[in-house]
């Protein structure tokens, strides 16, 4: 046997060849013959502590009393009682002789002297720790005394040890025995080596060997003396020398004393049960010691107890030693809200002490536990992780955001609770600059449209302010196609005020990525039809913006008057627009509820009569402020759902949820590249027809030629023919503002023709369903075949085209006469 020890032994600094760890630097005290040691497993590389205790042969007294101490360890478990976690026996070459010596490991731990020395603590904080700690101590002797009926034997300051957690743990069992109380007349030893105490430990009756009075008195009367000595060496910072020295009590609290003095009662009946030291003692009743008590059991407590206790825990813990918060609560708090047996408001809890770390620690034992959080189903968790997003959101990591946190918040778009929608939406301020592209357009984006068109206003609202702050991390292709369709066709038309005004500001946030075609076509005519909205702010908002981008127009102007060819061909100009500054967000709809008013209609150009102008509502930033409150109001009509032609996909946006569908299948599609800025049917007023006749040139039609076959009626000639027509009839003037007053009229003649006053009268034609029943109404072909085959000389297909009017009835029409006359030929 000791061959083999001998050939696994490798140099007396490495330690045992085969030893699964690595022995480091030892600390300056440890109990009895033992030596501390630090460690690390060879596996992993987590710290451990190793005990060593040596002698000069196998059957050395010491090294017997070790054995016994080993066994004891490994087989008595309490969670104040150390760890246990590997042993070993081996012999090592120490010059021409050789030292047996076992090997303890134990989870990683400091002698209290020197914890106390590190700590530095003073007055009610030196106390209350000193208290927590007697409390678990007093807990590990009282499961010794009273539940095993064993003696420790030695506990006092040096049989103490801290853990990483500053928990107290008691060790240094070489003395431990059982309590032999059926054999009382036997005056053998009880406790085979009491050697190993010394004097000034020991009580009367162990100094003078009355084993027989021992074995009559209680089980916990050697280590009650001992308790009174913990005490006394720890309050008073010194070593006890004497036993006389217990006399002094001038370092002992008030409040501790009389349970002192019965601890060390001469008279071993009378000694104080370390049971009801727990139970009885005011020393004990403490805010850190309760605090701790009530968290080792939270999975006992009601939700009640649970909130009233996390939402008192912050003042209380500003109250307590920064250092026993953030090693000894901070872990068990953030344990607890992991495995699901702490409340919402302990998140708020973990964040304030969490601050108290450093950024990297922060990180390490923070960040997991939080992570782990965004998939909880605890809507209250959801909720409050939301609403601190910005103390944590910039410690995380891009691809910890893209791949593990942005799902499970994405879920929260589409929740059926708006507050937890509208807190998902301002979340995406602080988690969208880690999000891929892909996960931008291919995501985030398709749920942007969706709450665009959102039942609560301020949601509505936030989304576009959103979007114009997140714009920048958009690719210029997404820029393009999300942007003015989202601002102009959605935002502006909103008929919430605050989400028109957040629609202008967004659009002068970020004016830099359009180019000077969108800011004339597309931009400018929404902007302005704006300047006469009902809302005052909504107006001011519009001619700030139609003053920035005709300053960007005339920029554009006299750089093409100064031949910069190179800015005309760019595909934008890059002028930064006056408030660049990130948009604020709006005030919560939820909470301050607009006036029906504030969600009238929008005026446009043809409304016949002017609505009176609501109270002035703040939607966002102001033109160069960061920061948006909206002024409250007492109605309730933001409960009202969005207006459904904002809603339905007949107005170009698409269906979202098939968007959403298709993403699985690697669709790009977000919600807006199919938005048709131009899809609203031309006003019928008859002042905008009278200025789009003042625009159009006067052509005179062509005469028809005669067919001198057969008599036929004259046509007039088709604007297809005059060169002039085609460019002409492609652009249909917009009208961006939508009447809320006259609905456009579906006639195919109605005077909802822009054109229909001044366009060439459109062809003639026999076979058109819109020509009066003749006669001759039963026979449908009569007329068709009787006509001469001169209609092959144009396209019939074109030929009821006019300008401004609908192709669709008269395209047909003129199909059904190709296929007749082929038919009858």
């Amino acid at each position: 046997m000791f061959k083999f020890l001998k050939e696994v032994v490798a140099g007396s600094g490495s330690g045992l060849k085969d030893f699964p760890y690595t022995i480091g630097e030892p600390y300056a005290s440890a109990w009895g013959s033992w030596t501390h040691h630090r460690g690390n497993s060879k596996d992993d590389g987590s710290p451990v502590s190793i005990f060593s205790l040596s002698g000069s042969n196998p059957q050395d007294r010491h090294l017997v009393a070790g054995r016994n101490g080993v066994k004891r360890l490994r087989t008595v478990r309490h969670p104040n009682i150390l760890s246990f976690l590997h042993s070993t026996e081996a012999e090592i070459p120490d010059g021409p002789a050789t030292k047996h010596t076992i090997y303890i490991v134990t989870e990683p731990v400091v002698p209290l002297s020197e914890k106390v020395k590190e700590l530095n603590l003073g007055g009610t904080q030196r106390d209350e720790y000193f208290a927590w700690g007697l409390h678990q101590i007093t807990k590990a002797v009282s499961f010794l005394n009273n539940d095993c009926k064993l003696v420790h034997g030695n506990v006092c300051l040096a049989s103490v040890v801290v853990t990483q957690t500053l928990d107290w743990k008691l060790h240094a069992f070489d003395v431990l025995s059982e309590f032999d109380a059926n054999n009382e007349a036997s005056s053998s030893p009880m406790l085979q080596f009491e050697w190993l105490v010394g004097t000034q430990y020991k009580p009367m009756e162990m100094t003078k060997s009355d084993w027989a009075t021992i074995r009559k008195s209680p089980s916990w009367a050697i280590d009650s003396w001992g308790l009174g000595c913990l005490i006394y060496e720890l309050f008073s910072g010194a070593k006890l020398a004497r036993t006389e020295d217990l006399r002094n009590t001038a370092s002992i609290p008030k409040s501790l004393l009389p349970d002192y003095q019965r601890l060390l009662s001469s008279a071993p009946t009378r000694r104080l049960n370390p049971s009801k030291l727990i139970d009885n003692s005011e020393f004990f009743q403490n805010k850190l010691v309760e605090t701790i008590q009530f968290m080792e059991v939270l999975n006992l407590k009601d939700s009640v107890e649970k909130d009233s206790f996390f939402r008192k825990l912050p003042n209380v813990a500003e109250q307590l030693p920064r250092e026993i918060v953030l090693k000894k609560l901070l872990p068990v708090l953030a344990s607890a809200l992991e495995f699901g047996s702490a409340a919402a408001p302990a998140l708020t809890v973990l964040l304030k002490m969490g601050s108290w770390l450093p950024s990297d620690q922060f990180s390490a034992k923070i960040l997991p536990t939080i992570v782990k959080l965004f998939a909880s189903n605890d809507r209250a968790i959801r909720v409050s992780l939301l609403q601190h997003i910005d103390q944590f959101g910039e410690s995380l990591t891009a691809q910890t955001v893209d791949e593990q946190v942005f799902p499970h918040v994405a879920t929260g778009f589409s929740d059926t609770s708006s507050i937890l929608r509208e807190l998902t939406l301002k979340s995406m301020l602080v988690l969208a600059p880690k999000l891929s592209q892909r996960t931008i357009s291919g995501s985030l984006l398709k749920y942007l449209s969706k709450l665009q068109v959102d039942e609560e206003p301020g949601i509505r609202t936030n989304t576009t302010i959103l979007l114009g702050n997140i714009a920048n991390y958009m690719n210029d292709g997404t820029r393009k196609r999300v942007l003015i369709n989202a601002f102009t066709v959605r935002a502006l038309r909103d008929t919430f005020p605050p989400a028109r005004a957040a629609g202008i500001m967004a659009l002068s946030v970020t004016s830099s990525y359009y180019d000077m075609t969108e800011i004339a076509t597309r931009i400018l005519p929404n902007i302005v039809v704006l300047t006469f909205d009902p809302d005052s702010d909504v107006r001011t908002k519009a001619f700030q913006a139609t003053d920035q981008f005709l300053q960007i127009a005339k920029n554009h102007h006299e750089k093409l008057n100064t031949g910069d060819n190179r800015t005309v061909e760019s595909t934008g100009i890059e002028l930064k627009p006056g408030n660049a500054s990130l948009l604020g967000w709006a005030m919560s709809s939820l909470t301050q509820k607009g006036k029906p008013s504030d969600h009238g209609p929008i005026s446009t150009a043809n409304t016949s009569s002017q609505v009176s102008a609501s109270p002035a509502t703040t939607a966002t930033a102001d033109t160069l402020s960061t920061t948006v409150a909206y002024a409250p109001s007492t109605s309730s009509s933001l409960d009202q759902a969005a207006p459904a032609s904002a809603r339905s996909s007949v107005d170009g946006w698409g269906d979202l949820e098939d968007a959403i569908d298709h993403e699985e299948n690697g669709s790009d599609k977000d919600g807006w590249d199919d938005v048709d800025p131009f899809e609203d049917k031309p006003s019928p007023s008859l002042l905008s027809n009278i200025q789009a006749a003042q625009k159009r040139p006067v052509v005179q039609p062509k005469q028809p030629v005669a067919n001198t076959s057969k008599s036929q009626p004259l046509k007039a000639s088709k604007p297809e023919d005059d060169p002039l027509w085609g460019p002409i009839a492609a652009a249909a003037p917009k009208i961006t503002g939508k009447s809320s007053d006259i609905k456009p009229s579906t006639s195919h003649n109605d005077v909802d023709d822009l054109w229909g006053d001044i366009a060439a009268p459109p062809p003639k034609s026999s076979g058109r369903p819109l020509k009066p029943a003749a006669a001759n109404n039963d026979d449908l072909w009569g007329e068709i075949a009787a006509r001469p085959p001169a209609t092959k000389a144009r396209p019939l297909a074109s030929s009821s085209r006019g300008r401004g009017t609908k192709p669709a009835q008269s395209k047909l029409g003129a199909q059904r006469i190709g296929r007749t006359s082929f038919f009858v030929n």
